[in-house]
């Protein structure tokens, strides 16, 4: 259900964050591209994900998903991925982590690991077929209905705001913060950071900024050299 401490909002979380979205800056239109084209066909009609977006002005449909025009123009609000005849979720699917609505029913999928799911921190609805189980559990959620051969798990559950058995318990000098159904992570508090956030002071942006760009140099370079032998060669 938790996750180990292995940093927190300090300054080398900071700069993992960034050098991270520089990558999904990159790659991002063409990981939104594959989720909503993973199956054929537009949203179906009368699905949650076709209802949610056609109540809200805000939002469009393409493929396969339900995507925001502002504030934040291009993320994916809904996938609507029933009846695609899938056994196993696609490569692409956690590049819908901002899903506020998810639709997986009349797939022949099996069980989901909770670990699928890690980051799905806006989700608010999902449907599955009546087989599967809520992902992280009934306690993960508000609601858990069936209908024919449906389930919709609705309303997500803070766990870091339970209490008694439901609990999360992080380390000193930490704090508890959601990381998707039944999934939470804890965060250094502070200026601490390193392993269970033992660490306290300043981090070294200098020497890992140093490090870094060493290490990309070093790369690039021999790359470089890489391609120019096999340009000789040919």
């Amino acid at each position: 259900m938790g996750r180990p401490v292995a940093g927190g909002p300090g300054p080398r979380a900071w700069v993992l964050r960034l050098l991270l979205g520089l990558a999904a800056w990159r790659g991002g239109a063409a990981g939104r591209s594959a989720v909503c084209s993973c199956c054929p066909g537009p949203v179906r009609n009368g699905s949650s994900v076709a209802s949610y977006c056609a109540a809200r002005p805000a939002l469009e449909l393409q493929g396969r998903c339900c995507l925001s025009r502002e504030p934040e123009p291009g993320v994916i609000v809904g996938l609507d991925l029933g009846n695609c005849s899938l056994t196993f979720l696609c490569a692409g699917f956690p590049d819908a982590n901002t899903a506020v609505v998810i639709d997986l029913t009349e797939n022949p999928l099996g069980n989901i690991p909770n670990t699928s799911f890690q980051g799905f921190t806006r989700l608010q609805s999902i449907s599955l077929p009546r087989a599967l189980e809520c992902p992280g559990g009934n306690m993960a959620w508000d609601l858990n209905t069936t209908h024919g051969d449906s389930r919709t798990c609705q309303g997500q559950r803070n766990l870091c705001n339970s209490s008694g058995e439901l609990a999360w318990l992080c380390p000193e000098n930490s704090q508890c913060s959601p990381d998707g159904p039944g999934l939470v992570q804890c965060l250094c508090s502070g200026s601490y950071h390193g392993y269970k956030c033992l660490r306290e002071g300043t981090f070294p942006l200098l020497l890992f900024y140093g490090t870094l760009g060493a290490v990309t140099t070093t790369l690039s370079l021999l790359a470089w050299g890489s391609q120019r032998r096999k340009a000789k060669a040919s």
